[in-house]
């Protein structure tokens, strides 16, 4: 392995940045308590920031901005500008950016030549790429002020906690298994926090090693927090059980993949921590939820967030989202101005301590499979697999006439069995004559940049 040279690009972005979320933890911290107007106030002030940012910088906003009165454009008013797409943005990137030495063929050869530290952009822009695995992939830039909102956003409740409480020199210990690249946020965490500054330190354990060696690597490193996938973790949490995986871990936080109800009991059960389930997209968008609870604070100090039926009406709360709409207030080098996002999120009750936005997540709507006038939720599959216990883990593929599960299994596995009772929910969801296949494999493949393990990939 390179040693990371003091002089490189990666380095001096990261101590700006270390130096920065030090310097903004007070206020960022102090925002998590702030109640509905006051946050609405700061939304207001950012928006017209990045409005008249985006307008005077970025052709591809100028055009779609031409002819509103953006001085009268308060977070109330969003639905008076056009929706951006994550297709529109990837096919007029080099126009969405506001610094124009930026463009589309720069940032993916920058994220080309990264290697083991994050992709560096005229030595002030982190660049990073997401999704891929089921539809377009997308890429990112993340100016200072962004970078600071995005990550001191996710950090900044166990900052908080450290602070109280105190931390070992070089920063309390965590272990991260996500991604190993560089290329994901998740794998930023360890590159980005190895400067000593902060109250703590990540340690990447890329979730794509085989599992032995990322017990291994647990076991020597005995981190007091564990950060990770919820199905790792849930793998994770049958390796303790097993005694296998011998840690302690004072808090567990999921992040970057639904955790459904059946990952947040084997987490729970077999850590016995209480499970943090986080949320953290590229595009901005952030939240945790409180120790051992389902619904997630999302900081809206960062985004203005809209949840939207399929024609990007609001939709009331304790009603399933089709998706949501995010305006990254920080990002002023590629402005997103209600970007679209796949996620189904139900708003919750407000908390009484706070005004920032409660809701659970669903999952995404890209998972539903659609064969002709037949819609298949994955809960008709999802609530077969759930109460077979021998299957591990598992990946559904959408077939013209049914589904391709590949199961990590016990060799006890009744595939047959197991075949038909996924036969007969497909045919009692209205598919008629479904093919199922069930293939037992020693593990599934995970995407090689963001190692995040897709469950429901339907025909494109």
């Amino acid at each position: 392995m390179t040693a990371t040279t003091a002089t490189s690009p990666f380095v001096a972005l990261r101590d700006r940045t270390n130096a920065a979320l030090l310097a903004a933890y007070p206020e960022l911290i102090a925002r998590l308590d702030w109640d509905r107007a006051r946050i609405v106030a700061h939304q207001r002030l950012r928006l017209q920031a990045l409005l008249a940012h985006a307008a005077a910088h970025s052709p591809f906003h100028s055009r779609r901005l031409r002819g509103i009165d953006l001085d009268a454009v308060g977070p109330a008013d969003l639905a008076t500008l056009p929706v951006m797409t994550k297709a529109e943005m990837m096919n007029e990137l080099d126009d969405v950016f506001t610094d124009r030495r930026l463009t589309h063929r720069a940032v993916e050869e920058a994220l080309a030549a990264a290697g083991r530290e994050p992709a560096v952009l005229q030595g002030v822009h982190l660049a990073l790429a997401s999704g891929g695995s089921t539809g377009q992939r997308a890429v990112f830039v993340l100016d200072g002020p962004a970078c600071v909102q995005f990550y001191g956003s996710l950090t900044r409740g166990f900052a908080a906690r450290i602070a109280a409480t105190g931390g070992p020199p070089g920063g309390l210990p965590a272990a991260m298994v996500a991604a190993g690249s560089p290329l994901h946020a998740t794998g930023t965490a360890g590159p980005l926090t190895a400067g000593g500054r902060l109250p703590f330190r990540f340690h990447s354990v890329p979730v794509t090693l085989p599992l032995p060696e990322i017990v291994e690597r647990l076991n020597a490193l005995q981190a007091p927090l564990l950060f990770g996938y919820p199905t790792m973790l849930a793998r994770l949490a049958g390796e303790q059980r097993a005694g296998r995986l011998r840690i302690a871990p004072v808090a567990v936080t999921c992040t970057s993949e639904t955790c459904t109800p059946e990952l947040r009991a084997a987490i729970t059960a077999g850590f016995g921590a209480p499970l943090i389930d986080g949320f953290g997209s590229t595009e901005g968008l952030v939240g945790n939820s409180p120790p051992g609870e389902e619904a997630i604070v999302f900081a809206e100090d960062g985004c203005v967030l809209e949840l939207v039926d399929d024609r990007n009406r609001p939709v009331p709360p304790g009603t399933s989202s089709a998706k949501v709409l995010v305006t990254n207030l920080y990002n002023q080098v590629q402005p997103l101005i209600r970007y679209e996002l796949t996620d189904r999120f139900v708003a919750e009750p407000p908390a009484a301590g706070h005004g920032h936005l409660r809701a659970r997540v669903q999952g995404r709507s890209d998972e539903v499979f659609r064969y002709g006038a037949v819609t298949v939720h994955p809960l008709v599959m999802r609530s077969v697999l759930v109460q077979t216990p021998e299957v591990l883990e598992y990946q559904v593929r959408q077939t013209p006439g049914g589904i391709d599960v590949a199961a990590v299994a016990d060799p006890g596995l009744d595939v047959a069995g197991l075949q038909r009772r996924l036969a007969a929910a497909l045919a009692g969801s209205g598919l008629a004559r479904p093919e199922v296949v069930v293939r037992p494999v020693p593990n599934l493949q995970r995407h090689p940049e963001t190692g995040k393990l897709c469950r429901f990939i339907p025909l494109r």
